[in-house]
């Protein structure tokens, strides 16, 4: 078994070692945190899965111009890798989270049972339905997207919670499997 401060269970390569489009995104990291989060490190094994894994991730969490706040799709990620007891995404997107609302009861609130947290009716109901999708979206019909109508969603909207919601199932599931462990610093930033 690896050392448990390695961030994977897996062979994480050297810095030397990846692509300089990698490497770029290494340095932006530095640059806008201070440090390269430990699944970039990771997912550089794959340098090409990174780099799309990556760009669609980003987009998902970062384009301003969603139907969804930032703030929704943090509480999506959180609600969803909480279900999954992802240590990985519940440490980095409680920070990020903490960070964009200057909240530190919020996340935690949402980590250990959402349906408890201050929440609005919009917020609430894309919870409800990112937790379905993650746990039995076998029995999903048009009634879920239908109550997301209910209360204002547009189409476009419902579809980008649904992607949040499934790229964090995605991601929760290499994590969990891979022994992803999250950088020190997400415990303690923005607290």
């Amino acid at each position: 078994m690896k050392n448990s401060h390695e961030p994977s269970w897996l062979r994480v390569p050297e810095r030397s070692e990846v692509p300089s489009e990698v490497e770029t995104l290494f340095q932006k990291f530095e640059h806008k945190v201070g440090f390269v989060p430990n699944v970039a490190k990771v997912f550089s094994l794959t340098p090409e899965h990174f780099l799309r894994w990556f760009h669609y991730y980003d987009f998902l969490l970062r384009n301003e111009q969603s139907p969804l706040s930032r703030k929704e799709r943090e509480m999506i990620a959180l609600v969803v890798s909480s279900e999954n007891k992802c240590e990985y995404c519940l440490a980095s997107h409680s920070a990020y989270l903490r960070d964009i609302t200057k909240d530190a009861i919020l996340p935690d609130v949402l980590i250990h049972n959402y349906r408890r947290a201050e929440l609005s009716e919009r917020e609430r109901a894309i919870l409800d339905f990112a937790i379905q999708l993650t746990k039995e979206s076998y029995e999903m019909d048009e009634s879920n997207v239908q109550t997301l109508r209910d209360i204002g969603l547009t189409d476009e909207a419902i579809f980008e919670t649904a992607q949040v919601a499934a790229m964090f199932n995605f991601t929760n599931r290499l994590a969990n499997a891979l022994g992803w462990k999250p950088n020190e610093e997400f415990y303690s930033q923005s607290r």
